[in-house]
């Protein structure tokens, strides 16, 4: 039977728009896009691998012409979307109306090849009305909307594989350069030096409380002797002394104090009182940054968990189109945010005439509305259904969405002078005198009512000539405080200022920053790595352009100006990869100049050691020898970031390698000495010390050498990554490399345990470890009695912290992490009971979405999470992600079933394919070269795009 085909990208987006529309209608997801460029050698059609450019997937030498490749995991997909629309009589693609939903249309477009009529169909909320709208309104596909996306895509892979190997060679494997993410990384760098080079400067004022007719209040010292008192701002970050040319009164703390003494006693005097009349306006509905920005500040969500919820909230028809730089508001809309201020809050918080906004964003060009509730008529969060972050999400939108259509809020800001012998306080305060807007939403705060009473600083009716009396006077010290760090919220607000990127791409930026290891996101604060450091130093020094804000973006205004066809995007690209200060020729010009010893060497302001970049981490080195005539060398945690590593501490960590670690005491039980140790994971303690004594040689036909050490356990040989004890009567002397390797080959020799070690719990510092804390640690796990179920129940400190455990029996174990005010070596049975009886969280204190049960043969059953990186499907140790476009609700039992069974599979073939390579021996260039092009070439005709469907953008622009 005919039907009309409409292509969405996810089941969710399909689930939703059925219901808008009639019964002949079929709707199918493509799961994002269907065809991309590759993302490796095996994914390059055998007919290209032997060209230089295909590891690209751009050809570089016939006008960037993109190589199109359909992945594997996506085979299936266009399989059957095709047999989906061998029954249709028409072909509807409704993808997103932006530049990557128009790119997943045109793709579609060619893979298909439909011989159908194909119309494309846009909206920007998932309502009955706007579908049947759009339904009457379709159009064909916006070639130049595909330009810039396509322009934009290549861009960014010439840039990131161009630079990528570079940094392989010369700062670390694996590590990935991109056009927007290289400039956000400097961000932090820049930032993070400038709090390293900060210098603190110290300041003293008075604070008093005085009292009028039985009310308290506070003011501050603002003169003494008819000059200005100092604070912050007036203070130089890099000398931390004042500013030249501050003409200011610096007061320390001896004069602080005696000032306080004196106005306790003496007389105040009010000598002016100022009321002065302000309104404060609504700001913007939400664009994709600031919803970003206000989420991260409110919900600390992501920017990454940000956009996630948003978009499921779009797709179930809650909110309009979530990747938008507009902060326009329709008719509809509009009508529907007055109806609700007046219905919620009535009349007279209604603004009289309806509000709009102008974008003041650099390079803001999206042309659709603000995020929004959807529909003609708002649900309040309460109506939803909703819960957890996605109501908390909801609820933001709907507040910001209303407020901008409220009154202002008239408020009269206080100020009452009040002097004292040659010294003069001020009192500030803050009367609001109409609420407006501030009802509904109050930016930066999560309840709009607690904080009206918070912006509200009531002063006493006080009058010129009054004498409040000084109840507290005291002297307060501060210290000036360096830059703070990059929020996720303060990073993306820059970017947008700076023009650097699209708010649509922040969250995947942002994520790419932590995932690769540039930067660790600790207490919503991003801190960059020593990897950070060195990539920016090399791109700053040999390739400046690439990570300079403004350059970036003016590229990004130039992209814009591609998709509204000022500029023509072939010669832009030919300029900008193989111009003469292009891309291509700067990188290869600069290659043999660029010495990858110096920029893995990482100096920090204040430091005066060097941090290097090893290849298994991390390391300090003295800038001084030792006895043997090499620099000291001692390895860093991986838990030690630039932010965190100062001189006592490198000091600390090289003089512990010197001179080897100091015994805090011996286990009294042992008798052994007890040492407290820092390795790449971070401090930790150790019963009895691993000493290496001599360096035996290297075997013949060997490639390792043989060590000699001693432990706890007695003399042991060490050779690669097998240790064995030496027999109890073979001393020091004795030992060479023939008694090594003896015992090396000797299969009844014994391996040597290793000494009994426990790292210590988070937020323990090691100079605070006591004896007792040590030798309770070493101890553990400890057991805390039985359960009434049967079974042991032990308290532990593991790779996640402190956990207890309820051991079944049969390998069945129940593990709780303890919280934060649980002490791991004081820890009860009955708080253990306590615990196990908590509903069991996942990683990072996630509770499952959804259970979807136990497996048939199975004794562990199977959950559905949602991570830092996804929603994913989890039995026991296994984790699988869920393919993209699903979500919790597109999975069932069998499904995840056969995600975690792929998952273990590809697992297993890793392994086994690790293993064969290590036996293959080298081949020459040519037979593996000949041997790849002939098992790779019948596979890949099939998956080759045709020429036509490659570029059929380029035809059409000729």
């Amino acid at each position: 039977m005919a039907h009309t085909l409409v292509i969405v990208e996810s089941p969710t987006k399909a689930r939703t728009i059925k219901g808008f529309l009639p019964k002949d209608f079929e709707v199918v997801a493509s799961m994002g896009h269907v065809r991309d460029l590759p993302n490796s050698a095996a994914e390059i059609p055998a007919a290209h691998k032997g060209e230089k450019w295909a590891t690209l997937g751009v050809n570089t030498t016939s006008d960037f012409d993109p190589l199109y490749v359909i992945p594997k995991d996506k085979k299936k997909v266009v399989k059957d979307l095709k047999q989906s629309l061998k029954g249709a009589n028409e072909l509807l693609l409704a993808t997103d109306e932006d530049r990557e939903g128009e790119s997943i249309s045109w793709h579609l477009l060619n893979v298909l090849n439909p011989k159908i009529p194909v119309k494309r169909m846009v909206f920007h909320e998932i309502t009955k009305e706007a579908i049947s709208k759009a339904l009457s309104k379709t159009r064909e596909i916006d070639l130049e909307l595909v330009h810039a996306q396509e322009t934009r895509r290549i861009l960014d892979r010439l840039v990131g594989y161009t630079l990528s190997p570079l940094l392989w060679k010369k700062v670390s494997w694996g590590l990935s350069a991109g056009r927007v993410q290289s400039v956000a990384v400097r961000l932090l760098v820049q930032r993070e030096r400038q709090r390293r080079s900060f210098r603190s400067g110290s300041f003293w004022d008075l604070k008093a409380k005085l009292e009028q007719g039985g009310t308290s209040f506070e003011a501050k010292l603002v003169t003494l002797r008819g000059q200005r008192v100092a604070n912050g701002g007036d203070f130089d970050e890099a000398t931390g002394k004042l500013k030249t040319g501050r003409n200011v009164c610096l007061i320390n703390e001896s004069e602080a104090k005696e000032l306080a003494e004196i106005s306790r006693k003496n007389e105040w005097v009010v000598s002016s009182v100022e009321e002065k009349a302000t309104t404060r306006k609504p700001v913007p509905p939400f664009t994709t940054s600031t919803l970003q920005q206000e989420a991260n500040r409110k919900l600390r969500l992501s920017a990454r968990e940000t956009m996630r919820c948003a978009q499921g909230l779009y797709e179930r028809g809650y909110i309009t189109y979530m990747r938008t730089d507009s902060v326009y508001l329709s008719d509809q809309a509009i009508k529907a945010s007055r109806e609700c201020v007046q219905s919620r809050y009535g009349q007279e918080y209604l603004v009289q005439k309806s509000r709009q906004f102008t974008n003041k964003t650099r390079n803001a060009q999206e042309a659709h509305e603000a995020i929004r509730p959807a529909g003609e008529v708002f649900r309040t969060p309460k109506e939803t259904g909703l819960s957890g972050r996605d109501l908390s999400l909801y609820d933001l939108i709907w507040k910001r969405t209303i407020a901008s259509q409220m009154a202002d809020a008239r408020l009269t800001m206080l100020s009452v002078q009040v002097e004292i012998d040659k010294a003069s306080f001020r009192a500030s305060g803050k009367r609001i005198d109409f609420p407006g807007f501030f009802r509904a939403y109050v930016e930066g705060s999560d309840d709009p009512e607690a904080a009206l009473d918070g912006q509200e600083v009531l002063l006493p009716n006080i009058l010129v000539g009054d004498k409040p009396a000084p109840k507290k006077v005291e002297a307060v010290g501060h210290q000036t405080q360096p830059p703070a760090r990059y929020s996720e919220a303060s990073l993306v607000k820059t970017l947008e200022n700076e023009g650097i990127g699209r708010p649509s791409t922040y969250a995947s930026i942002i994520g790419t920053i932590v995932d690769r290891g540039y930067s660790i996101l600790q207490n919503n604060s991003l801190t960059p790595s020593f990897t950070a450091f060195a990539v920016t130093a090399l791109l700053e020094e040999h390739f400046p352009e690439l990570v300079d804000t403004s350059f970036t973006a003016k590229m990004e205004s130039t992209l814009d100006e591609i998709s509204t066809g000022k500029v023509s995007w072939l010669p832009y690209l030919k300029d900008f990869y193989k111009g003469d200060k292009g891309l291509e020729n700067q990188v290869l010009l600069r290659e043999g100049d660029i010495d990858g010893g110096e920029f893995r060497a990482v100096s920090l302001e204040g430091l005066s050691s060097l941090v290097r970049i090893g290849k298994y981490g991390t390391y300090l080195e003295s800038r001084t020898v030792g006895d043997d005539g090499k620099p000291i060398t001692a390895t860093l945690p991986q838990e030690i970031t630039p932010a965190d590593l100062d001189e006592d501490k490198a000091e600390m960590l090289l003089k512990q390698k010197a001179d080897g670690p100091e015994s805090i005491g011996e286990d009294p039980e042992t008798g052994q000495k007890i040492y407290i140790l820092i390795g790449k994971y971070g401090p930790y303690v150790q019963r009895g010390l691993v000493v290496e004594i001599k360096d035996l040689g290297i075997p013949k036909s060997k490639k390792e050498n043989i060590q000699l050490f001693s432990s706890p356990h007695g003399l042991y040989v060490k050779q690669g990554k097998l240790n064995i004890l030496l027999p109890d009567n073979i001393t020091e002397e004795k030992v060479d490399l023939d008694i090594a390797i003896k015992t090396l080959e000797d299969k009844s020799s014994k391996k040597v345990p290793n000494p009994k070690r426990s790292s210590l719990p988070k937020g323990v510092k090691p100079e605070d470890l006591t004896l007792e804390e040590a030798i309770g640690l070493l101890k553990l796990p400890r057991l805390l009695g039985e359960h009434s179920q049967g079974g042991k129940i032990q308290a532990g400190l593991g790779r996640f912290g402190p956990y207890i455990v309820w051991d079944k029996g049969k390998g069945e174990k129940d593990f709780r992490s303890l919280k934060v005010e649980d002490d791991v070596l004081k820890v009860g049975l009955e708080r253990a009971l306590e615990l196990l009886a908590m509903p069991k969280r996942g990683r990072g204190g996630r509770t499952a979405l959804k259970d979807l049960g136990i497996p048939k043969g199975s004794k562990e059953k199977i959950q559905i999470y949602d991570g830092p990186y996804g929603l994913y499907v989890k039995q026991g140790k296994v984790n699988a992600s869920l393919p993209e476009g699903k979500d919790a609700n597109d999975i069932n039992l069998e499904e995840a079933i056969e995600l975690l069974s792929k998952k273990v599979s590809s697992k297993k073939k890793a392994t086994k394919k690790s293993t064969v390579s290590k036996k293959k021996t080298v081949k020459t260039k040519r037979n593996t070269s000949s041997e790849k092009v002939s098992k790779t070439s019948k596979k890949a005709k099939s998956s080759r795009p045709r020429a036509s469907a490659v570029r059929i953008i380029k035809s059409t622009e000729k």
